[in-house]
């Protein structure tokens, strides 16, 4: 019941729930005070609204942006409780009072001072959002101020609406004592407050204080274009959700060669970046883009297959590669629109035999296989403990409903229930895809079960004799864990803030030079949480892992045994060289899923009702693990040969094809200086001749 009240209101906890229910209640009770007259319960009632509403507005809770759809926003519940106050007023016998005459004045002064506040606000984060909003780049010759601070602008239309409390409680001060100055003062104090915050919002707009416009920053820009000179670009459209795909590739371009640099599309990529030393240039404008002097970019690569690619590919002077963002037998890796693509990179020969087999126009000589770069921090098989720890990392539900495209509603609690259910006992983590959830109620569902499920199963294991005890005995250890990760957090969030979106988008590009968190110091940091994280709480112990930390990779390595579905995950995991099992969703059969499905040909092949589970964790245990040599062979054919490194294969190419885009560049120039010369020949004046009249 609670989480369907959470899902209605689109909360996102209880205590939101329990803000957003006091609320909604307030306001009735409000009337109800007003009419009859009650003056203590309408000041419980009001503080309760007040309280509530801040609340809601200080977790960023989204139900507060449904409301203002349904025209219940902000100054709406401001209003309705001001004119109640007048209305309790009234009741009271003091509706021929000044002071109810005064009250109704001010908040209509109030509302109108409100105005230009908005306006100001709004003129301020517009002169300061940038045409281009830069990491890594040098902006000192541009001279760009201080912003304004974050507790003048944040929240800017929350604030300047409390303000009318010192108003509200002045005048119900005068209800209950009689004394009219309290309520003098208190509109007072409203009004100037207002006047000051007006004020000091529009000292920011001076001359001085501003970044430079547009059309002198888009200027600055490109002639930084044309010093930094980029020779290779990663470019990079999407969701916030899809971040992932582009923070895969970022430690592959910081070691390219050149002068590599990443253009985004959304600010909301920018915001979720991962760590890296390379420029980025955040462009949201296709105009912006098209007019940017890029003509020294040889080779173009694309994670992802998005419409405003086509504002790259224009570009004829670079060569444009589709690199994908993991390797799959998902239909995305077989794509057709991959075939507007001068080439199209494959982790091994498995990607180069999709594109033949599916016949969508991609031409062999256009797939290059360059291996994964990315799986260098993947670890080998671990020496299990006395528990082993299975890992449970399903795929999205996909844009279709197609039932193959996941596990996670057919048989997702049947897989969690079979491994709950081991004997000898495994520990279950389950990492769901950041876009669960996204598309399918079902799905969203689904996964709170599952968490659940893990949940009950871990406090059930903590309160048996064999399991408490052992917690007992590490309890120390875990405590240490647990002050350490608190403090190793801490220090985190010191290097992280610089890195964080700002309010103030002209002064975080301005001081984003070096990302703090690609510093030795931040490296390290990771590696003491990863420890950390995995020290402070019980190795048999059940867990949901959601968000960034700790990474799918880190998962990997603390974990003796893969249940996924066909995704990127899946080939991925192949580098461990660990037991893994992929789940026939679809109910194609055993033979017909490996033939249709490359990667699971050396996994326990999974029905819905979790079947196959037995022989999964008997390799897992090390007991009988007859498949070893059938995923060593897959992950050479899968993710290409060890030797040499997918870094230097993934360097080659680029270079390979930079040495093409020059050539063809070349040959224009050469074509275009021919078609430009004099005329000659037949078509040549004819000399003078002397003594001819002229």
């Amino acid at each position: 019941m609670n989480q369907r009240l959470q899902q209605m209101l689109r909360v996102g906890s209880t205590a939101e729930l329990v803000a957003a229910l006091l609320m909604g209640l307030s306001y009735p009770v409000l009337m109800t005070a007003a009419l009859l007259p009650e003056l203590w319960t309408f000041v419980v009632a009001a503080g309760v609204s007040y309280a509530s509403d801040h609340y809601l507005h200080r977790r960023g809770s989204y139900l507060l942006n449904r409301l203002s759809r349904f025209r219940a926003g902000l100054s709406l519940r401001f209003l309705i409780r001001q004119l109640l106050l007048v209305l309790l007023l009234s009741r009271m016998d003091m509706a021929e009072d000044p002071v109810s005459f005064t009250a109704i004045a001010c908040f209509i002064l109030f509302y109108a001072l409100q105005a230009p506040h908005t306006a100001l606000t709004a003129k301020i984060r517009a002169r300061r959002r940038l045409p281009v909003i830069t990491r890594n780049i040098d902006l000192a010759e541009l001279g760009i101020g201080d912003g304004p601070p974050g507790w003048l602008t944040s929240r800017a239309m929350e604030k300047v609406q409390h303000l009318d409390l010192f108003a509200v409680v002045g005048v119900l001060v005068v209800a209950r004592t009689g004394e009219s100055v309290y309520g003098y003062v208190g509109m007072g104090a409203t009004l100037v407050l207002t006047l000051l915050y007006t004020g000091l919002l529009a000292r920011h707009l001076l001359p001085h204080r501003l970044p430079p416009t547009s059309e002198e920053f888009l200027e600055w820009f490109d002639g930084w274009l044309r010093r930094y000179r980029p020779t290779t670009v990663l470019y990079f459209s999407g969701s916030a959700e899809s971040s992932y795909q582009v923070n895969m590739w970022l430690e592959t371009m910081e070691e390219l060669g050149g002068r590599p640099l990443v253009v985004l599309r959304e600010r909301h990529t920018l915001a979720r970046l991962a760590p890296t030393r390379t420029p980025v240039a955040c462009v949201p404008s296709a105009v912006h883009l098209m007019n940017m002097d890029l003509s020294s970019v040889r080779v173009a690569l694309y994670p992802a297959n998005v419409g405003k690619n086509i504002h790259m590919l224009r570009v004829p002077t670079m060569k444009h590669v589709f690199i994908g963002h993991g390797d799959s037998d998902k239909v995305a890796s077989i794509n057709p629109y991959s075939k507007v693509y001068d080439e199209v990179w494959t982790a091994g020969k498995a990607g180069r035999d999709r594109y033949a087999l599916a016949d969508v126009g991609v031409r062999d000589d256009a797939v290059v296989e360059v291996g994964r770069p990315q799986l260098a921090p993947i670890q080998g098989p671990r020496h299990p403990e006395a528990m082993p720890t299975v890992l449970y990392a399903p795929t999205w539900e996909g844009w279709t409903d197609d039932p193959g495209n996941t596990s996670l509603m057919l048989a997702g609690e049947n897989i969690v229930r079979g491994l709950l259910a081991a004997d000898p006992p495994v520990r279950v983590v389950y990492k769901p895809h950041p876009f669960t959830g996204t598309r399918s109620q079902e799905a969203l569902e689904a996964d709170a079960r599952i968490t659940e499920l893990l949940r009950e199963a871990a406090e059930r294991r903590a309160e048996a004799p064999e399991f408490a005890a052992d917690a007992a005995k590490g309890a120390d250890s875990m405590g240490a864990a647990r002050v350490e990760l608190a403090r190793i957090e801490a220090e985190m969030e010191r290097l992280h803030a610089s890195a964080a979106e700002g309010v103030d988008e002209a002064e975080t590009a301005r001081d984003a030079l070096r990302d703090p968190r690609t510093s030795p110091e931040a490296a390290a940091l990771t590696a003491r949480w990863n420890e950390a994280f995995w020290r402070s709480f019980p190795a048999w112990e059940h867990r949901t892992i959601t968000g960034p930390a700790p990474a799918l990779y880190e998962c990997f390595n603390a974990s003796d045994g893969l249940v996924s579905d066909i995704s990127s995950v899946v080939s991925d995991f192949l580098a461990s060289g660990k037991p893994y099992a992929v789940t026939d969703s679809a109910g194609l059969g055993a033979t017909e899923f490996a033939r249709r499905n490359t990667a699971v040909r050396a996994a326990e092949i999974l029905d819905n009702e979790a079947r196959g589970l037995d022989a999964f964790l008997a390799a897992v245990r090390g007991e009988e693990d007859p498949r070893a040599g059938a995923r060593a062979e897959l992950t050479s054919y899968l993710l290409g040969p060890e030797e040499p490194p997918a870094q230097q294969r993934f360097e080659a190419a680029v270079e390979a094809l930079a040495a093409r885009a020059e050539a063809r560049n070349a040959e224009q120039a050469a074509q275009s200086a021919a078609e430009d010369e004099p005329l000659t020949g037949a078509h040549e004046a004819p000399a003078t001749v002397e003594g001819t009249v002229r």
